[in-house]
């Protein structure tokens, strides 16, 4: 069985997401889907004090419509385009010698198309002690 401790901040952070986005449907799947991936990543710490922060700014974000709810509705409408049911942008059928092409542009493309939004979370995460996804 798990930690206690890990368990309650899952569940503290998961009803946090819950209130943050009001229960919308598209919006608490995919936080759900975020706060698994996290929980789950091998590797994974638990720092009380940053699970502390976060939870601090999901009230926040509850609270009023401000800059938080702002920060973590756009979080949520990118980690839906990134992981769930967004359409791909290559599903726009091209003929045959077009794809062809292109082909080598586009693995770039989707290797290197979230690394600046990684970089930018990541610098967020730690100015502010947060464990944002």
């Amino acid at each position: 069985m798990a930690d206690p401790a890990v368990i309650h901040a899952y569940r503290h952070l998961y009803r946090g997401l819950l209130q943050a986005v009001q229960y919308s449907k598209p919006a608490r799947y995919t936080a759900r889907d975020q706060l698994r991936r996290a929980f789950r990543e091998k590797g994974a710490k638990y720092d009380y004090r940053s699970i502390a922060r976060t939870i601090r700014f999901l009230n926040a974000a509850t609270r009023q419509r401000a800059l938080e709810h702002r920060v973590l509705k756009n979080l949520i409408i990118i980690a839906w385009y990134r992981y769930d049911n967004a359409p791909s942008w290559r599903s726009i059928r091209l003929d045959q010698r077009a794809q062809e092409k292109k082909k080598a542009l586009e693995k770039h493309v989707e290797a290197t198309v979230y690394d600046h939004y990684d970089m930018t979370i990541a610098m967020l995460n730690k100015s502010m002690g947060l464990c944002l996804r």
